[in-house]
């Protein structure tokens, strides 16, 4: 075991077992580089659903007047890619990603996918080594902060859900995503742009294309909430 392994288990405060580490931090394109070992692809499909109960009990029990749809809203802001990579950041885990040459070359320890699919496949390494109630409490430790910024976030759980109700709300139908991309593949720029009735509404930015979305979302529901009165003039006004 490497030194920066042992200072991640001590970040984390658990024991895994050498072998069982390095796997839940092998992401495929190291394992394709290496002649086809294990990746923790696996891993994170069992972190993922861990990760997903944990939240939806921590939730379920923390706002018991909540309709299931305001819960769901929060559920999905805290295991969002953009939420789980944030985490992984605090915990420096990118410095210990086993990436091949290409994703290192461009800025792969970096990529909120690549950091949140290695933080649900050490959920999962956790799960598999002491059981439910370990991971539970790993998870809470890690989400109790963004469980906390979630229940006042309102809108901005979904921005995407968020506009479709308002323009829904409007009758302006279902918001049209119109996304253009540029630059290379390992540096591309997302443009997106929000149409609702033949007008633009919202754009936004991002190296993502959801990244992209979510911000032009954001943008499209602020003007629409902005431009009630217009949408919905006062009578005799």
């Amino acid at each position: 075991m490497t030194r920066p392994a042992e200072r991640l288990l001590t970040e984390l405060g658990v024991q895994l077992d050498p072998e069982l580490l390095v796997l839940a931090l092998t992401h495929r394109s190291f394992a394709h580089e290496a002649g086809g070992i294990p990746t923790n692809e696996r891993l994170e499909f069992l972190g993922d659903t861990v990760l997903g109960l944990v939240v939806t009990e921590a939730l379920y029990r923390r706002h018991p007047d909540l309709a299931e749809g305001e819960l769901a809203k929060m559920r999905a802001a805290t295991v969002s890619q953009r939420s789980l990579a944030a985490i992984a950041r605090r915990l420096d885990l990118g410095a210990y990603l086993l990436l091949g040459k290409g994703e290192l070359a461009t800025g792969g320890r970096d990529k909120d996918s690549i950091l949140a699919d290695t933080l649900e496949a050490l959920f999962g390494a956790v799960y598999l080594t002491h059981g439910l109630e370990v991971a539970r409490g790993l998870v809470e430790r890690l989400v109790n902060p963004t469980l906390d910024v979630a229940a006042d976030l309102g809108a901005g759980l979904d921005w995407k859900t968020s506009l479709q109700e308002v323009a829904a709300r409007h009758g302006l139908g279902a918001p049209e995503y119109q996304v253009d991309a540029e630059g290379p593949d390992h540096a591309r720029a997302f443009t997106a742009r929000i149409v609702l009735g033949g007008r633009v509404w919202g754009t936004g930015t991002g190296s993502a294309k959801k990244v992209a979305e979510q911000e032009a979302a954001a943008a499209a529901y602020r003007a629409l909430v902005a431009a009630e009165d217009e949408l919905h003039p006062t009578p005799g006004a």
